[in-house]
């Protein structure tokens, strides 16, 4: 690294004419070399030039595209000194520094622990004493370290300026006990042999990078030497747009609907009225769902104008008194509150302006037309941001409308649905919402996790909801959803929310990541 850094500020600050002289110099040495001794090593020409391997190897490269010279690459086993060798070759081995730490009259232990580093104390001590350099007396109460011999002899900084220059032709029992000590490292030199080019001359020639009209005009072209094109070289990567990883995944899920026979609702107004986003659903307004800290609430508009005045007569009647066979809540329903502009905190608000509109054509036409809807679109919470949270998301919603359907058809659409994404073993668990009844959470069993995670919530919506549109009472509906970004989270493998979507994700992830495929079996 610190070559590179090196060989990077020359080439920075260098000015260009001497750059240029430095490296021309270069490359006529090594032509000369070739044309006195007929061919090179460059592991023993950057040795012996003291120079560089690489940057050698990057003037040998430049020279073989101008065809002055051929290489051979070869491979031969050698060893590298480790950092702990490099440490033992420029200050000694750890057993002769701790040797020369211990004075004559002999040393505490506790004060050669302090002042040497933590290799050289454990390392050092532990070779002189199989050595016997040392000894460590303990007649006095604390451990004094003792010499035994007076001087020591230094074995392994011979043999590792050896290592270092290239020579591996040391006896078995001296790489052994290297190696034991973890001072070198077995590594693969790679070199070249390097000989006569077809164009092979001692004069460098420069070689115009391209044909200019006045080389042309001049008839200087004549006289040119011209670079080889590369035609196998990679071009500019053009520049272009990039999918969302949750596009991706949105698309994936669209398709599962369609081919299930599913229509799309349109999802394109994220400001909603409260009438549609709760009451109409059967949810009171006194509910917490419905509190400035779980919504968010539009200061202009603040009100909606649009509602169906008879629609929500009826609404406001189901609520305060009930009705098709509700007793209701009991509570003085206000409209004002129903008017309440609002972000959607879920696409159920189009699911129930689609059924009503469905109830509207079943009443204009007197025939009644199952469906079979589906919506991928934001919905917004006023959560507390986390690495799981976020105060937008996405919600996947499917919603099937027919007469008499009962909670087995939602348990086996279901299985059906989740049977698409390759989720299997779905478990069930029954749970509350304020426009479903009877509701469920889906579980499954996440192998990775060892347990069962929640993946969505489901249920069969309430008659008060759909009788009030003008549906009849053995029309019934079944819905479920989960959100697209937990999912993503999980195929493209990000612990935290924020680095899938908002202003935290990475532009290069967007670009790098993969094509989304869900295993529709």
């Amino acid at each position: 690294c610190s070559t590179e850094v090196h060989l990077l500020r020359r080439f920075l600050f260098a000015p260009p004419a001497l750059f240029a002289t430095t490296r021309r110099a270069m490359e006529t040495e090594i032509l000369k070399s070739i044309d006195t001794q007929g061919d090179i090593d460059s592991r023993a020409y950057a040795a012996q030039a003291n120079v560089d391997h690489e940057e050698l190897i990057g003037k040998l490269i430049a020279l073989e595209l101008k065809e002055y010279i051929v290489r051979d690459k070869y491979e031969v086993n050698g060893f590298a000194l480790t950092p702990d060798g490099e440490d033992v070759l420029n200050n000694g081995s750890f057993e002769v520094r701790f040797f020369n730490a211990v004075a004559a009259e002999g040393t505490p232990l506790a004060d050669l622990k302090k002042s040497l580093d933590k290799s050289t104390a454990k390392v050092g001590m532990n070779v002189c004493m199989q050595n016997k350099w040392v000894t460590i007396d303990k007649s006095g109460g604390a451990p004094v370290v003792r010499r035994t011999v007076d001087t020591v002899e230094e074995t392994n900084v011979p043999l590792l300026k050896r290592v270092a220059a290239g020579d591996a032709d040391l006896a078995p029992e001296e790489l052994a006990a290297l190696k034991k000590l973890k001072l070198i490292k077995p590594t693969v030199q790679k070199g070249f042999k390097c000989g006569k080019g077809p164009a092979f001359s001692l004069e460098l020639r420069d070689e115009a990078a391209e044909l200019t009209a006045e080389m042309i005009q001049s008839g200087e072209w004549r006289n040119k030497s011209f670079k080889k094109y590369n035609f196998d070289a990679l071009g500019v990567p053009p520049a272009s747009g990039h999918l969302h990883p949750l596009l991706k995944v949105r698309s994936e899920y669209r398709q599962i609907f369609l081919e299930m026979g599913y229509e799309e609702m349109p999802t394109n107004n994220f400001v909603e009225s409260s009438f549609w986003n709760f009451d109409a659903l059967f949810q009171p307004q006194q509910h917490p769902a419905r509190d400035m800290h779980d919504t968010f609430f539009i200061k202009d508009p603040a009100v909606a104008r649009d509602i169906p005045e008879d629609y929500m007569k009826v609404v406001k009647e189901t609520h305060e008194h009930g009705g098709f066979g509700s007793r209701g809540y009991h509570y003085d329903w206000k409209e004002s509150e129903a008017r309440k502009n609002i972000l959607r905190t879920h696409t159920t608000a189009v699911s129930s302006r689609m059924l009503r509109k469905l109830a509207q054509d079943m009443k204009e036409t007197g025939t009644f037309t199952p469906k079979k809807y589906f919506s991928i679109d934001r919905v917004f919470r006023n959560e507390t941001l986390d690495a799981t949270h976020l105060a937008e998301f996405h919600q996947i919603e499917g919603v099937v409308i027919d007469r008499n359907l009962t909670l087995g058809d939602l348990i086996g659409t279901l299985n059906q649905f989740f049977g698409k994404l390759g989720i299997t073993n779905l478990r069930f668990k029954p749970t509350y919402n304020p426009y479903t009844e009877p509701s469920m959470e889906i579980f499954t069993y996440h192998e990775g996790l060892g347990k069962l995670v929640e993946i969505g919530n489901s249920g069969v919506f309430r008659p008060e909801m759909l009788e009030p549109m003008g549906f009849p009472s053995d029309v019934t509906a079944i819905a479920w959803g989960l959100s697209v970004e937990r999912p993503a989270m999980i195929m493209y493998k990000c612990s935290n929310i924020r680095e899938l979507f908002g202003h935290k994700i990475s532009a290069s992830f967007i670009e790098e990541n993969p094509i989304c495929r869900l295993d529709r079996s």
